[in-house]
């Protein structure tokens, strides 16, 4: 079993250890996830107005 001390230094170790993203790069991808998400909210606002036409079509036609 390992001691608390020792596993606190081991955590202080990696902690140092990690590469930390940039500035650039974390507003790089919080642009990217924000412009991918109103792509992902266009193309189902589409879709669902597409399917909306098509089963209302379907439902209203008289045999």
């Amino acid at each position: 079993m390992i001691s608390p001390f020792k596993f606190i230094q081991g955590v202080k170790n990696e902690a140092f250890r990690v590469s930390w993203p940039t500035g650039k790069e974390t507003l790089t991808g919080s642009v990217m996830v924000v412009l991918l998400a109103v792509v992902a909210a266009i193309f189902f606002l589409i879709l669902d107005q597409i399917l909306k036409f098509l089963l209302n079509f379907a439902l209203n036609i008289n045999f």
